[in-house]
């Protein structure tokens, strides 16, 4: 069975239903073992496919309802009416949708997969939130769209879910150089790294302090995607590790039909 982990933020929604999926639990082999979710891995297309409809049958949801997205670490933000084709994905890193039945998903594998909604009107988001996407404002593009559909402010909540945690996100003097360039005061997601001239970045921490400058309140999941490598697929563990395949996790939220 398909393996997520909830935030209680969301859970205590009404009519909405959502998963930080871990990769257990799905049908892959090796590097991608086992429950990868990308359609633009180098795995097994049949496997993928089953490991998605997987994760649909989890969160209650017929497998074709279950909308992605070909994510290019941007802010253009995708408006899903009906479900689109897995080969005509949109080239976007966040959707939303106001029609019930339908689930919204992101992969990651070290970036933040953020979750929204506003039970009340119905409409949900979800975004693929890495730094970059997440200094230049998917998250904020994102409660734009979603207050297009008919949501308000005041109703969002919001969950980071599982990514690279500050303990193990060391970053060179570049990236800490874009982050702080757009606000000195975000050099407090920045601690001294354990080598000179680096740092250690709180991804995690960075993304809920948009949201609530946004004016919607996130839950932070405690999971940490390097350390936890029996759970979650991480891009920095591959690259520490010399490279090669890797599978990606999905995270979803969809309402009821």
């Amino acid at each position: 069975m398909a393996e997520f982990v909830t935030a209680a933020t969301l859970s205590a929604q009404q009519g909405l239903t959502h998963g930080f999926f871990t990769r257990r639990g799905g049908v892959s082999a090796g590097p991608f073992a086992a429950l990868n979710c990308s359609v633009s891995s180098k795995d097994d297309p049949d496997a993928v496919r089953e490991n998605r409809r997987r994760a649909a049958d989890a969160l209650g949801v017929p497998g074709n309802a279950l909308a992605g997205l070909t994510q290019v670490h941007g802010i253009d933000v995708a408006v899903l009416d009906a479900p689109w084709p897995e080969t005509d994905r949109p080239v976007a890193d966040a959707l939303v949708t106001r029609r019930p039945g339908l689930a919204l998903g992101v992969v990651t594998a070290d970036c933040a997969p953020v979750l929204f909604a506003d039970a009340r009107s119905g409409v949900i988001g979800a975004a693929h939130a890495g730094w970059r996407g997440a200094v230049a404002g998917v998250l904020e593009a994102t409660i734009e769209a979603m207050l297009a559909l008919g949501a308000r402010r005041d109703r969002i909540v919001a969950a980071v879910g599982p990514c690279i945690r500050q303990p193990s996100y060391e970053v060179a003097a570049d990236l800490r150089g874009v982050v702080v360039a757009r606000d000195a005061a975000d050099a407090r997601f920045f601690a001294d790294g354990a080598r000179p001239d680096r740092w250690q970045f709180d991804l995690a921490g960075y993304c809920a302090a948009r949201l609530a400058a946004a004016g919607v309140g996130a839950e932070v999941t405690p999971h940490d995607t390097l350390a936890q490598e029996d759970a979650f697929f991480s891009h920095r563990r591959r690259t520490l590790a010399g490279g090669g395949p890797i599978g990606h996790q999905l995270s979803a939220i969809a309402t009821g039909g």
